[in-house]
């Protein structure tokens, strides 16, 4: 890729996944729904960066994926998670949630 990605936001669901990628300034390069064909994809293709998604359930096993791939896994719990919202509750708007000054 020819931006300096710094950071995948990841926000996980069962079938659909949203992913903000981020430079190390805080722009946004893109946020998009991906499938989880596309995000294992996406993972092994894309050079090492922070892979930062809210610990639940599935959090684990997308983490061991991304770390498999050389990516350095974020699992933040959900209260820490929280401060970050900026709008209404929904997929597009948790991925760009991250932990910033990141």
């Amino acid at each position: 890729m020819m931006t300096s990605i710094n950071m995948l936001a990841i926000d996980l669901a069962k079938g659909s996944f949203q992913v903000c990628a981020v430079t190390a300034d805080g722009t946004v390069i893109y946020n998009r729904v991906l499938s989880r064909a596309r995000l294992t994809a996406l993972l092994a293709e894309h050079s090492a960066c922070i892979a930062a998604m809210k610990a639940c359930a599935t959090s684990h096993h997308w983490g061991r994926v991304a770390q498999k791939h050389g990516h350095e896994v974020w699992l933040i719990p959900a209260a820490y998670v929280k401060p970050f919202v900026k709008r209404q509750k929904n997929d597009r708007a948790d991925s760009e949630e991250r932990p910033r000054g990141c």
